[in-house]
């Protein structure tokens, strides 16, 4: 009988004796919700970030949904209101947007890439702006179809750790009024510099970003989210709305002796708070989080150079800032007999495990009805997700490991490469 491949999975977070040790403390401390752990997470970030004078706020949440959602709230999005964002992004980036009855706009990505065009995003305002559909019209199916409202927000999302054009995106949010929800994700720690100027992280260029600690992502908490700021309103109002709009935090209404039992409920809120026993992991995650990065760039410099050169299939688009987040792999289907799905199910079926980030929202069928969405609208989008995949790419990864998913890729690529 033929034994089945050993499993390369496609994620598996490197968790050590100091994090177990961390969550150790926090469960023999008596207190294991939001608490003193979690602020020390807070002020690790803030300081992580710090690079100028300029204060940052970082509050943690219990996922960077959540995140993305009070972020929205705190500027004030809501019915009536266009949020604009990327085709090519997960869905939490738009169901935030519905939660608060507005209304999504996505835009195509640039070509041969997973980021938001910055050149369709204009395109996108313009019509929106003249009391036209978000879209080209059609030959066919009216022109009653996208969102309709006021543009009020864009949302670039930072794909696989590689910022986006934040330079052309803010030019052209000022130029419109709106405001920048920054979907950084993926992309901590990506740090934005060029010749001659100070730089700033990703996640910080906008009015607010929000970070993942997702089990994939750099740092990890299992779940759980950053929200960060520059803007003391805003950075006021989120942390209300984070632990269901009361005026004092959890820890200080438990531990104070003045009045310990007495609060204020301010506004009707959410219940995001995320608990220490997570960022007892966050804390230690953090403090290795440049060592984590390291480990990430080279593993996927190794792949570039393995890939580099082939016509086959291309390594994905990398710059300054990239934190390397994921290894999304372009296949070149004219010059293949098999297509990405097909060549997907066989990678899997070898032991390789494998995604794809991501498939379009507007193919979605919730979206696809609500805003009647078409292909041809988004080019660009449906070429990439059509060609992507996304491979193994984690810390701690083995020379054998990362050889193994280049050799199972390249022979499948040549055994459908057409003559």
């Amino acid at each position: 009988m033929k034994s089945e491949p050993v499993k390369i999975p496609f994620f598996r977070p490197l968790i050590g004796k100091e994090e177990e040790d961390a969550v150790l403390e926090v469960l023999r401390s008596g207190w294991l919700t939001t608490g003193n752990v979690t602020r020390e997470f807070e002020r690790d970030f803030e300081k992580f970030l710090s690079i100028n004078s300029k204060p940052v706020h970082c509050m943690a949440v219990n996922s960077a949904t959540s995140g993305l959602h009070l972020a929205l709230e705190a500027l004030g999005i809501g019915e009536g209101d266009i949020v604009l964002l990327p085709s090519i992004t997960f869905t939490a980036s738009a169901e935030v947007v519905r939660y608060l009855g507005a209304e999504v706009a996505f835009i195509d990505v640039k070509k041969g890439t997973n980021l938001m065009n910055p050149a369709s995003l204009e395109e996108c305002l313009e019509r929106l702006t003249r009391g036209l559909p978000a879209y080209p019209a059609r030959k066919q199916g009216g022109d009653d179809f996208g969102p309709r409202g006021r543009p009020k927000a864009v949302m670039p999302v930072h794909v696989a750790g590689l910022p986006c054009d934040m330079d052309a995106i803010l030019e052209i949010s000022k130029k419109y009024g709106l405001k920048i929800v920054e979907d950084a994700a993926h992309s901590f720690p990506s740090f934005i510099s060029k010749p001659g100027e100070e730089g700033n992280w990703a996640g910080l260029i906008g009015d607010v970003g929000v970070f993942s600690f997702y089990a994939t992502k750099t740092i990890t908490t299992g779940e759980g989210g950053m929200v960060v700021t520059c803007e003391n309103a805003i950075a006021e109002r989120i942390k209300i709305m984070r632990s269901h709009g009361i005026d004092r935090s959890i820890w200080d209404r438990y531990t104070d002796t003045k009045a310990s039992w007495y609060y204020r409920v301010v506004e009707p809120g959410f219940k995001y708070n995320i608990p220490d026993l997570l960022s007892a992991i966050g804390r230690v995650q953090l403090s290795r989080a440049m060592d984590l990065l390291e480990m990430r760039k080279e593993i996927a410099e190794y792949y570039d150079k393995a890939f580099m050169g082939s016509d086959l299939f291309s390594p994905p688009d990398t710059g300054p800032g990239d934190a390397r987040h994921l290894y999304i792999l372009k296949l070149n289907l004219g010059k293949l007999s098999i297509n990405r799905d097909d060549f997907a199910i066989k990678l899997q079926e070898q032991g390789i495990g494998i995604s794809v980030h991501f498939i379009p929202l507007h193919i979605m069928p919730y979206y696809k009805n609500r805003y009647s969405l078409i292909d041809e609208d988004f080019p660009e989008s449906m070429n990439t997700y059509n060609r992507i995949i996304s491979l193994p790419l984690w810390p701690g990864m083995t020379h054998d490991q990362t050889d193994r998913v280049i050799e199972t890729v390249k022979k499948l690529a040549y055994d459908h490469a057409k003559s």
